[in-house]
């Protein structure tokens, strides 16, 4: 009420004017008063048909909902994904913080080739256009990295807005880079178990037709190949135990062990366990430990089996500079390191950072004449990883190696 007597009061200021000219020229004033008090108060009350009126709600929600870019583009700047909002005329009318991210910042009113000059999506974009329907493609990038996304482009279904120049349409791109490589490591990892299980599975069946045909009455035949046929099947044996244990740890690589391990006497039980191979290969394994307890959070059976490898490893594949140096090094406020080091050949540059992938091999016909399964070091870096540990691995040829477990 306050405001509409600001925007009445010069029709007031008049009104009560002539009531007191009224009153003067000798009107009785109490017919004067109660008449400009009836005109004051329809004068207040009634809607001036001269002045503005204010906006009903839903008049002002028509004038917000004008131009949707501005809501569109705050929303999309929730999304971790890239996504661009382009016109008909392919140009870039917002594109959300993850798209500036990963393919660089685009002024508004830009083309989208500017930026994505794959011949592919913007025939997909120029379809989606044309038709008024969704399109979906995969699209790889390898530079700087190498990328696989999904892109969808699809129209925004908007009221009053017919397809053509006012239409508005979204670009989002679905990065699947990861799940292309685990993919791809699936399949890997099928195709070398098979392969590594083919062989010896050939050579058993091999040498059972010979024995039940050529020699069938020969005993020397007999003993030797039963001897090779044992081996083999051994050397099954051990893959698939080695694939049961990487399945085993993949099931709980996310829980931490909480367990404490001394590694002193740890690393004592390892080098007694391994004496009788290392004295078969003529290697001395030699430890070197602190004189205190070296304790960590860990699983022993686990850490058991991360330190037999690498030391049996260094006693095969180090096995020319007849000896394998086992140091335990704890020092305060620095990390747990055990390093087992050997005078070896060593190991070329270029193959120390795959060493712990499933079944790759410096040599396949070194790793093979020493019984590996080619699994190892993937076993130790699943085990390593739940314990939120490291391998460092160096190397030089003809100097040795080292293989450095960092807690």
């Amino acid at each position: 009420m306050p405001s509409r007597l600001r925007q009445e009061w010069p029709l007031l200021l008049l009104l009560s004017l002539c009531a007191a000219l009224a009153v003067f020229a000798g009107v009785d004033w109490r017919g004067v008063l109660i008449a400009w008090l009836l005109l004051v108060v329809v004068t207040v009350v009634r809607q001036p048909a001269f002045l503005p009126t204010e906006p009903v709600p839903d008049e002002q929600a028509k004038e917000a909902d004008a131009d949707p870019l501005p809501l569109i583009g705050a929303t999309l700047e929730a999304v971790d994904m890239p996504v661009f909002v382009i016109g008909a005329d392919l140009t870039v009318l917002h594109q959300n913080r993850a798209a500036e991210k990963a393919f660089g910042a685009l002024f508004v009113g830009a083309h989208l080739s500017a930026r994505l000059r794959s011949p592919g999506i913007l025939d997909m974009v120029r379809e989606t256009v044309a038709t008024g329907q969704p399109n979906q493609i995969e699209h790889s990038e390898r530079l700087p990295s190498e990328r696989v996304f999904i892109l969808r482009v699809a129209p925004v279904a908007l009221e009053d807005v017919t397809p053509g120049s006012d239409s508005l349409y979204v670009l989002a791109f679905r990065d699947v880079s990861e799940l292309r490589r685990i993919e791809r490591m699936r399949s890997d990892f099928v195709a070398n178990a098979s392969h590594e299980l083919r062989t010896p599975l050939a050579s058993l069946r091999g040498f059972i037709e010979t024995l039940q045909g050529p020699a069938r009455s020969d005993p020397l035949a007999h003993e030797r190949f039963l001897g090779i046929m044992f081996d083999q099947a051994t050397r099954m044996s051990r893959l698939v135990d080695d694939l049961l244990s990487l399945s085993r740890l993949e099931l709980k690589a996310h829980i931490a062990p909480d367990q404490t391990v001394d590694l002193k006497p740890l690393i004592g039980h390892v080098r007694d366990t391994l004496l009788p191979l290392a004295e078969e290969l003529g290697v001395e394994i030699r430890t070197h430990l602190p004189d205190a307890k070296v304790e960590v959070l860990g699983d022993r059976d686990e850490l058991v089996q991360v330190f037999e490898n690498l030391i049996e490893n260094a006693c095969k594949y180090g096995q020319e500079g007849k000896v394998v140096d086992v140091f335990v090094r704890s020092e305060p406020s620095q990390p747990v390191e055990v390093s087992v080091v050997d005078c070896g050949p060593g190991i070329p540059a270029e193959h120390v950072p795959r060493l712990t992938e499933r079944f790759y091999r410096v040599s396949v016909a070194d790793s093979r004449s020493k019984k590996g399964t080619g699994l190892g070091l993937a076993i130790v870096k699943h085990i390593l990883t739940r314990h939120r540990a490291r391998l460092i691995v160096k190397s030089e040829v003809g100097k040795g190696t080292a293989f450095t477990v960092r807690f």
